[in-house]
């Protein structure tokens, strides 16, 4: 769509290892417009953290490979650029990544502050609006900056925050700061890996308010990694399903909840822990993605899979004008095929 920010076309990428090589992603394909937060679910191993990367342009270069498709980011496509224009122009600039772990992204020998400074130093955004900008002008520019960044992520005595160490702040501050700094440079996009998997429930609920708030009003584009589908609801406003490396299902928030198309959606959000039902799981297992199956992935796993779906990838169809699903056999609301 003309609207999107960035753009996933049919992306393959496989990586080597001893038992051969494996088909890590399948032709995958979604879209994130400015100002909105895609989220990006499945079961662990599906490739949610292999589609970032490859986005970041840090695959492992010794035994990862892409095989084809286009990410295109404002019409670029980000995998004919070199390794210095990605570097340079891109990557820590325009798209900006958040870890998953607030623990281990900060180094424990410099205080926050001498971290944060040295990002500035090589991404402050007024090297590109204001190149000519003297030098101790642009550092009193972006420590500024840096303090009114850290109290719009709700961080008290900012100050104090910057003259200490990473261990003497607690992981919600972590976290905290990790956001900071993705929005620092003043991205287009952001790509959060599961951001709050480490922190505890009323600390995560309070991220993801901020994350929201800060891409609805700088109109900063998200992509939200998760298997957590209660944190999905509450952030994204569009939800890309994921299974062993294909995507099965793409719909707005709402409709995902409320009109599953994909026997896989379906099973997903039936496992979620409930009064009623307890606890339960996916009967089967993942695929070996060395020689994952035919067609759609899914199908050994699905109780409505065909021939059809063992000989061929079903091609995106329209559940309504925002929703598409790929499956041979999609489901209604009541579980009926359609």
């Amino acid at each position: 769509m003309a609207s999107e920010l960035i753009a996933v076309r049919g992306l393959r990428v496989s990586f080597a290892s001893d038992a051969g090589l494996a088909r890590v992603l399948d032709g995958v394909d979604f879209g994130i417009r400015r100002g909105e937060i895609m989220g990006l679910v499945g079961e662990s191993g599906c490739g949610k953290t292999t589609l970032a990367r490859a986005i970041l342009g840090i695959l492992p270069g010794n035994n990862a490979r892409i095989d084809g498709g286009e990410i295109l980011f404002e019409g670029r496509n980000l995998l004919e650029l070199s390794e210095d224009r990605l570097a340079t122009e891109l990557r820590g600039r325009e798209i900006a990544y958040i870890p998953q772990d607030p623990f281990t992204a900060f180094n424990p020998v410099f205080t926050i502050g001498t971290q944060i400074d040295d990002l500035m130093r090589f991404k402050s955004p007024l090297l590109r609006t204001q190149p000519e900008m003297p030098r101790r002008e642009r550092q009193r520019a972006d420590r500024a900056r840096v303090v009114e960044m850290l109290r719009l992520v709700q961080l008290p005595d900012p100050e104090g925050v910057l003259r200490k160490y990473p261990h003497e702040v607690s992981g919600g501050q972590r976290q905290r700061l990790m956001i900071a700094m993705a929005l620092l440079p003043d991205p287009k996009l952001v790509i959060a890996d599961e951001p709050t998997t480490a922190l505890d429930v009323t600390v995560q609920a309070q991220i993801l308010k901020i994350l929201k708030q800060l891409a609805r009003e700088r109109g900063v584009a998200v992509l939200f990694t998760t298997h957590d589908l209660g944190t999905a609801y509450e952030i994204c406003d569009r939800i890309t399903v994921m299974y062993a490396g294909q995507e099965v299902e793409e719909a707005p928030v709402a409709s995902f909840f409320e009109r599953p198309s994909h026997p896989y959606t379906r099973k997903l959000l039936d496992s979620l822990p409930s009064s009623e039902n307890g606890i339960r799981g996916i009967a089967g297992e993942i695929p070996r993605l060395v020689d994952p199956p035919s067609g759609c992935r899914f199908h050994p796993r699905c109780d409505r899979a065909t021939e059809a779906c063992q000989a061929q990838r079903p091609p995106p169809s329209a559940v309504d004008e925002a929703h598409s699903v790929r499956c041979h056999h999609p489901l209604l609301a009541t579980g009926n095929a359609v």
